[in-house]
């Protein structure tokens, strides 16, 4: 090397050589062939309409055995996917059947690989959808009341926290900011959210957050 002690240089070189590697490895983490008929059936690839979602939680969970610590699973590509400003009834009823079986499948698998103790799910969304109409069959976003679910890693099973108006509109019981949920996940994986900095940009203490220690087991 011409200049051995440019750290930036060798910083640059690291990162196209972890780049690489990461493509060497993606074949194989996300080729399916040596999984058994059985998980593939657990994820619905057996069928048409749960299959693509399967094969995307499968993939996550192949991923996760091999020590990426992060993986974000996306559903809802698509005109008006999940958000339902019409035909609410219909596109939901479509859009639950695609990841019912999947979902259920990863949890089970994670389950029965041991993995699912140190493995936090987290099942979230932007917002929920507002109990009266807009239009003849639609719904409007509402951010003012809507559920995020997790399992594993620590996470109480069988709890439900927190309850929406009789409308389902507004939060009532228990409620929490979406930074709570953030904090959650902090403390879930030993990290100290209050350390989560962006330099010479100050944030309000609200924006930390704060662990929901009730579902927590």
């Amino acid at each position: 090397m011409e200049y051995p002690a440019d750290t930036a240089l060798k910083a640059r070189i690291k990162s196209y050589e972890l780049a690489f590697r990461m493509q060497m490895a993606v074949p194989e983490a996300v080729g399916f062939k040596e999984e058994n008929e059985e998980t593939k059936r657990l994820y619905g690839l057996d069928q048409e309409a749960t299959k693509p979602f399967g094969e995307v939680c499968l993939a996550a969970r192949r991923l996760s055995e091999r020590s990426v610590r992060f993986v974000q699973v996306y559903h809802g590509t698509g005109t008006n996917a999940w958000d339902s400003h019409k035909d609410l009834k219909k596109q939901h009823t479509e859009q639950a059947g695609k990841v019912d079986r999947p979902i259920a499948g990863l949890l089970k698998d994670l389950k029965q690989r041991g993995m699912l103790e140190d493995t936090l799910v987290v099942w979230a969304t932007e917002f929920g959808r507002t109990p009266g109409g807009e239009g003849a069959n639609g719904r409007d976003h509402n951010p003012y009341g809507f559920s995020v679910w997790m399992a594993g890693a620590g996470i109480k099973r069988g709890i439900i926290h927190g309850a929406t108006d009789e409308l389902g509109f507004n939060a009532v019981e228990n409620r929490h900011y979406v930074t709570d949920i953030h904090a959650t996940v902090f403390h879930q994986l030993g990290l100290d959210p209050r350390r989560l900095e962006v330099p010479g940009q100050k944030r309000l203490d609200i924006d930390y957050g704060n662990p929901i220690k009730e579902i927590l087991a």
